[in-house]
């Protein structure tokens, strides 16, 4: 797939990113070509966006609080205790600007990381491709995977409940958005079953 703007940022996230952060980037361009291709989604849109997701995940503390505050980022009380979380919406802002990403490509960035309720069907791939890339070696992955490929909504439930899992064994906070995506997943399959 020979596309300027997506060299341009795989050079970017060389100089920027750790190997380690570089080749989950490169996993979660090549999950999410493969998802876009089976639910007819735009590849190379999707190419990019995996790619560029985690351009922001390596900065600091210090880093993330200035760039919030020099860029007028809302962050919400959850995301201000668990700085982390911020590196969709400020991913999102940096591609906008230094590689003029669209709306659409900016919201699956800002939404890879705790879900939404209001996820696009392209943000779902993003959110999927970034949890079960072949990097992954979790329990369950392989599963989720195949899962993936058929009922991306059923992939998202069992990727949310997993984290929910981690968050309980860490004494992590769990954000909300999480759990409201995962409760409107389940009363769509619910409504569907009827």
């Amino acid at each position: 797939m020979e596309d300027e703007l997506l060299k341009k940022i795989m050079l970017d996230l060389q100089k920027k990113l750790s190997t380690k952060r570089f080749n989950h980037s490169i996993g979660v361009m090549r999950k999410a070509i493969q998802l876009a291709n089976i639910y007819k989604q735009d590849e190379l849109q999707a190419a990019k966006v995996g790619l560029a997701h985690d351009i922001a995940k390596e900065m600091s503390k210090e880093e993330i609080l200035n760039y919030v505050n020099e860029n007028n980022i809302k962050a919400d009380e959850t995301e201000l205790q668990n700085l982390g979380l911020l590196h969709g919406k400020i991913g999102a802002d940096i591609c906008k600007k230094r590689y003029n990403f669209t709306d659409d490509m900016c919201m699956a960035i800002i939404n890879h990381t705790t879900g939404d309720v209001s996820m696009s069907f392209f943000d779902k791939i993003i959110f999927v491709a970034d949890k079960i890339e072949e990097g992954r070696k979790w329990d369950g992955v392989e599963e989720i995977r195949i899962i993936a490929d058929k009922d991306i909504d059923l992939a998202i439930i069992k990727l949310i409940d997993k984290s929910i899992q981690k968050c309980i064994k860490k004494n992590e906070i769990i954000h909300i958005n999480s759990i409201q995506l995962r409760n409107k997943l389940i009363q769509k399959k619910d409504s569907n079953n009827l």
